[in-house]
């Protein structure tokens, strides 16, 4: 496909794409789960022994990244090294561990006919998968969609096209080696931004799309995508310190939420301080983060607390930095920080630090999110962190997924009706 993609215009591309991913969700729906195991098996083997030529790919990337100016978190995004390759391999373990979510009887009844009925998990079919910047996305994707029996089609990013394609050959390698069609996992092999519009009107070979990056392209899937959406909206992440926090878990949250990785989606964005919690303690929180090199900017109250913090525009209770920015404010009470965050936030990933029951009560049923947490970082806002060995992302819509996508997700349903000759009266 690759070799012969250059001649192609992306209608055609995704068409002959979509045409062998239906064969093959077809095959993959009748494939004994021992046998998608012996895959993954290999395929977290072939990524450890293929370490060398993803990260010669990845240099690519980094350089043309560098030479069109992205920043430190960004890169940070977009770059592989030893050890994210093998937590990509253990994610890939993980899965292959997990039981299969297809075949569950969800529900069941039997009427006073005698007839009985099953609500059964069944793989949804093909999977339409459009992101940026983080190749590692290119395995999550492949292994959820191969273990719940989907076949995918993957659009990366351009900039990290060389890391996606490398990672992508290992795969279809192994789906081959193991017996498993290759066309189970389809990438779009052009940079071509038109390919994204060929996907999306493609609803006749995709039955779900799926994107996760940046607002942009969020808004663009929903706005044209002629197939349901999963959609995955950038992650503007609160935490609220409300005054009953412990000290020590105030400081240490905070820290890790926003510093242990600034560009990834459950990454803090701004941090919520009661008005009434300890100043010396609101003063040591902003003052470790200022002190790792991180920017603040706040409200007139936070500017007051240390003279290092710049003044936060209306846009910046808005903006996900995904870097080393951070926006502050402080609001009058649990209610006033609950408000802000369903009027500012994505819907993606919220925490409240205290020792108060009833407040951590009232955070946890009215912050409208899908993931909202009680004295824990927001960046455990991870499928593998869940328990779910990896995610395609987090889901911030209502409909069907929300939060971590993970196997479960992946499935949809139907009625199985076992009779014994009834007829309807």
């Amino acid at each position: 496909m690759a070799q012969t993609a250059s001649k192609q215009s992306p209608e055609q591309i995704i068409a002959t794409l979509g045409k062998e991913a239906k064969a093959a969700a077809f095959i993959l729906a009748q494939t004994p789960t021992e046998k998608i195991n012996t895959a993954l098996d290999a395929l977290a083997g072939a990524l450890r022994a293929n370490i060398p030529a993803l990260l010669e790919a990845n240099k690519k990337d980094l350089a043309a990244a560098t030479q069109r100016g992205l920043r430190g978190a960004l890169l940070d995004r977009l770059k592989l090294d030893e050890k994210r390759i093998e937590g990509m391999a253990s994610g890939v373990e993980v899965v292959k561990k997990l039981e299969d979510p297809t075949g569950r009887i969800l529900w069941s009844t039997t009427r006073p006919n005698g007839l009985k009925i099953d609500r059964v998990a069944v793989p949804i079919g093909v999977l339409g998968m459009i992101y940026e910047s983080r190749p590692n996305v290119t395995v999550d994707a492949s292994i959820l969609c191969l273990k719940s029996h989907n076949a995918v089609i993957l659009r990366g990013g351009s900039e990290s096209l060389h890391s996606s394609l490398a990672l992508h050959k290992i795969i279809q390698d192994t789906l081959e080696k193991s017996g498993l069609p290759k066309a189970a996992v389809s990438m779009i092999p052009v940079s071509d931004r038109e390919a994204v519009g060929a996907m999306l009107r493609a609803s006749e070979y995709l039955d779900v799309m799926i994107p996760r990056g940046g607002r942009g392209l969020i808004e663009r899937v929903m706005q044209e995508a002629r197939m349901p959406v999963f959609g995955h909206l950038e992650g503007l992440c609160h935490i609220y310190v409300h005054p009953t926090a412990k000290p020590d878990i105030a400081r240490e949250v905070t820290f890790n939420a926003k510093m242990r990785r600034t560009g990834i989606c459950g990454a803090m964005e701004t941090l919520l301080l009661d008005k009434n919690l300890d100043k010396n303690l609101a003063r040591e929180i902003l003052a470790e983060i200022l002190d790792s090199g991180c920017e603040i900017v706040g409200d007139k109250e936070t500017q007051a607390l240390d003279s290092r913090i710049g003044a936060a525009t209306e846009q910046d209770w808005y903006t996900e930095y995904l870097d080393a920015k951070l926006s502050c404010r402080i609001v009058e009470g649990l209610e006033a920080a609950v408000d802000h965050i369903n009027h500012y936030g994505s819907h993606h990933t919220d925490s409240i630090l205290t020792e108060d029951a009833k407040s951590a009560d009232y955070f946890l049923k009215n912050v409208d999110s899908g993931i909202v947490l009680h004295n824990a970082s927001t960046q455990f806002a991870d499928g593998g962190e869940f328990g779910m060995g990896a995610e395609i992302g987090i889901a911030t819509g209502k409909m069907h997924a929300r939060g971590p996508v993970g196997l479960e997700q992946l499935c949809t349903y139907k009625y199985l009706v076992h009779g014994t000759g009834q007829t309807r009266p």
